[in-house]
């Protein structure tokens, strides 16, 4: 086995997190001048000669130490590796020389890829996953893992393996999941932006709960590594700006030479175009969300309207319990064969070990769900999410966007969603508070939580505009005129690299 420079400081900090229900005190690592600047704005000073990308490697490193034993963002690093390419030649690209985390869903060649999972705790990763390569290729230096649940499987980041990731607006609550340490990472500024994944909401819904953009592209957009039948699941990224994220997408998604959909190019700015807004406050199960997510949402639409957009009350159509009995069996196959399978896919000290006795209650909850399903279902799954993609194209022929909440709930405490509850109780809670993501995962359509509101607890609460398939040109231009209109990228949670009074 390959030997790694990685250092986690979950462990180390139990002692600091070990209080959750206690309030927590304001907490900001010492301010670099690097710290405010998102990842377009430091690649312009490495072009221009003004800074060197150690500079901006070491800042980073020092802003992750300071403020990782508290957040838990990241379960592994790699500085000693991430300086060595900083002070190497590096690719020429649009974010020659910025400082990166990869989700711990993603491979990054030699480096430990847990999956949030004890039965993975020691895998160490002999390739690069394609959206890491496309990282690479634009001149990122990566300096770690984020933390993620096992397998990406629930709306928080509470592994076994590892401690949970904590909100930098409140660390006694959730940054949701499954990308809560890459949200989490961003949202304390330790980092401009870091990948992230979503297969039901698990880029939006911490970039909702962390105060954070966050792009879910169409199905297609990015390349994925021999994706399976009925896999709904993207990979992007998290990020402080639109324009990180638009000129991100621009070297992730696919060339024209493979592309499924036509490529969107480089977004730079707003549209003058006005759109016709949909606008849905209630999920997919007909429930209403939360209070002060129905006010966070009033207050978007009302924007959106001062903007000169009309707006309209109107949602697709869909039937609430057909879509979660077929999500859920596209969601509960994927630990399916975990333990049938627990002897090849586990490493050599795990082969004696049945999968059993290290998966999660979740994950194994979720694959006796799988197999109590009848002969045929997944080939019917998947044939739905055919038939929604359908329904939402002529959704979208009627209307240019969707407006609805991310989730049903403010950001929920730690412990709230933990994988260790019983099932049923999990099951409940996980569908109430992701009610409005994951269908956008079954028709493959891009949409997006954008950071407009707080909540009068101090909390996040993002606003979800979703479009047609192929549209995140449309998303991207909307979110760049809401972003002039109500900026959030200098509005800091209280636990950060800039911390002080929450503004704006």
């Amino acid at each position: 086995m390959k030997s790694i420079d990685r250092r986690t400081f979950l462990r180390g900090s139990a002692g600091l997190v070990a209080t959750a229900g206690l309030p927590w005190p304001a907490y900001a690592a010492p301010t670099d001048e690097f710290a405010r600047l998102d990842a377009t704005a430091q690649a312009e000073l490495v072009r221009t000669g003004q800074v060197q990308p150690i500079e901006l490697v070491d800042a980073a490193i020092a802003r992750i130490e300071a403020l990782n034993p508290k957040v838990g963002a990241f379960v592994t690093t790699f500085f000693d590796r991430a300086r060595e390419a900083a002070r190497g030649p590096l690719p020429n690209g649009p974010f020659t020389g910025v400082p990166y985390a990869i989700k711990d869903l993603s491979n990054y060649a030699g480096t430990r890829t847990t999956m949030g999972s004890r039965l993975f705790a020691e895998n160490i990763a002999d390739e690069n996953t394609p959206i890491v390569q496309r990282a690479v290729d634009a001149g990122l230096v990566i300096l770690g893992k984020t933390n993620t649940p096992e397998f990406g499987l629930v709306s928080t980041t509470e592994p076994e393996l590892f401690e949970p990731a904590r909100n930098p607006w409140n660390l006694a609550h959730s940054t949701a999941g499954s990308s809560g340490g890459a949200a989490a990472a961003v949202a304390a500024g330790m980092l401009p932006f870091a990948q992230a994944s979503d297969g039901g909401g698990s880029i939006r819904l911490p970039a909702n709960a962390c105060g954070v953009f966050g792009l879910k592209p169409s199905r297609g957009r990015i390349p994925a590594a021999a994706p399976l039948p009925g896999d709904i699941a993207v990979r992007f990224t998290v990020s402080r700006t639109v324009r990180d994220s638009a000129k991100l997408l621009a070297v992730s998604e696919r060339s024209s030479a493979d592309a499924v959909l036509q490529p969107v190019g480089e977004v730079t700015g707003p549209s003058s175009q006005r759109l016709k807004i949909a606008f849905a406050l209630n999920d997919v199960s007909g429930r209403r969300p939360h209070p002060h997510v129905v006010a966070a949402l009033e207050e978007t639409a009302a924007l959106c309207r001062e903007l000169g957009h009309e707006v309209i009350e109107a949602g697709p159509p869909i039937d609430g319990e057909e879509f979660l009995e077929h999500f859920f069996t596209l969601w509960s196959s994927i630990p399916s064969d975990l333990e049938r399978n627990a002897w090849l896919i586990g490493l050599t000290q795990w082969r004696l070990v049945r999968a059993r006795d290290v998966l999660e209650p979740w994950t194994l909850g979720l694959a006796e769900l799988y197999a109590s399903r009848p002969s045929g279902a997944m080939e019917a799954a998947v044939a739905y999410t055919e038939r929604l993609t359908n329904e939402f194209d002529a959704f979208f022929q009627e209307y240019d966007v969707l407006l609805t909440p991310v989730a049903g709930l403010p950001p929920t405490p730690i412990g709230e969603q933990a994988p260790t509850l019983p099932f049923d109780t999990l099951m409940e809670r996980v569908v109430e508070y992701a009610g409005y993501t994951p269908q956008h995962n079954a028709a493959g359509t891009p949409s997006m939580s954008v950071p407009l509101t707080i909540s009068p607890d101090g909390l996040p609460i993002g606003s979800q505009f979703a479009s047609r398939v192929g549209h995140e040109r449309r998303l991207l231009e909307l979110a760049f005129e809401l972003e002039q209109a109500r900026p959030w990228a200098d509005r800091w949670a209280p636990n950060s690299a800039v911390g002080g009074p929450v503004r704006g």
